[in-house]
């Protein structure tokens, strides 16, 4: 909005920046600055956005679709930041100062954006995958992209406001079309819910009393038994 506010002029540090980027240009650095910036356009994005859907969903059956929803997301972007380009219609920097070639109006710049989105959704799949062991990738993925934006104003093809508004605008769309992934994608795809046990945490149950019960002993002593009355006396009026 600023920029448009601004009927495309320069902002801020756009002629401070691009001044002293045209002072400070040695053929070497020159020569790195053009090898970077050409890996913001072309296949190069597009293979991180492949490999990012790739690393994003943890079965095999769902990687091809995220590939491709990764490949969308970077490919709808760019045709959107095409649009919004040509409805700003701002300048470039002056040609004299161009170091690389350039076409097109200014605003936002493609290749920030390009390599902006690139960068984030590789990040992004790197954190649901390693969420700790992949910080030193994340951190090298995030320098390029930024490594990107910033050749394009040391070039002198772009103002520094071209870049910055890139950035904004792919972290824009990157946050809506990860919304959207996490609104209406199955939570299965991106985590692998076969691989993890269910909770099976045993119930408590009360312990049945098994304490034996108090029972009163029965009588086992043995009974006196009488002998026989081998010898017991007759009956004196019974007949012999």
């Amino acid at each position: 909005m600023v920029v448009v506010a601004a009927a495309g002029a320069p902002l801020w540090l756009d002629n401070g920046l691009l001044g002293w980027s045209v002072g400070h240009r040695p053929d070497v650095m020159r020569t790195l600055a053009r090898g970077v910036t050409d890996t913001g356009t072309g296949v190069i994005p597009y293979m991180l956005a492949a490999l990012a859907g790739f690393l994003a969903a943890r079965a095999v059956r769902h990687r091809l679709l995220a590939a491709a929803l990764c490949l969308a997301c970077l490919g709808v972007g760019q045709a959107l930041r095409s649009g919004m380009m040509e409805l700003v219609h701002r300048s470039r920097p002056p040609r004299g100062d161009w170091a690389a070639h350039a076409s097109g109006w200014a605003f936002p710049s493609g290749h920030a954006t390009t390599g902006a989105l690139a960068a984030g959704l590789l990040m992004v799949a790197l954190t649901l995958r390693a969420p700790r062991g992949a910080t030193p990738f994340r951190v090298v993925i995030g320098c390029w992209g930024v490594l990107v934006g910033l050749t394009r104003v040391y070039l002198g093809v772009h103002w520094f406001t071209d870049v910055l508004g890139g950035w904004l605008f792919a972290v824009g769309w990157l946050g809506a079309c990860l919304y959207a992934a996490g609104r209406w994608l199955p939570a299965s795809f991106l985590t692998d819910t076969a691989s993890f046990p269910t909770d099976t945490a045993p119930t408590d149950t009360a312990p049945t009393d098994t304490a034996p019960t108090d029972t009163a002993p029965t009588d086992t002593a043995p009974t006196a038994t009488r002998p026989p009355e081998d010898h017991a006396p007759q009956d004196p009026d019974r007949r012999g």
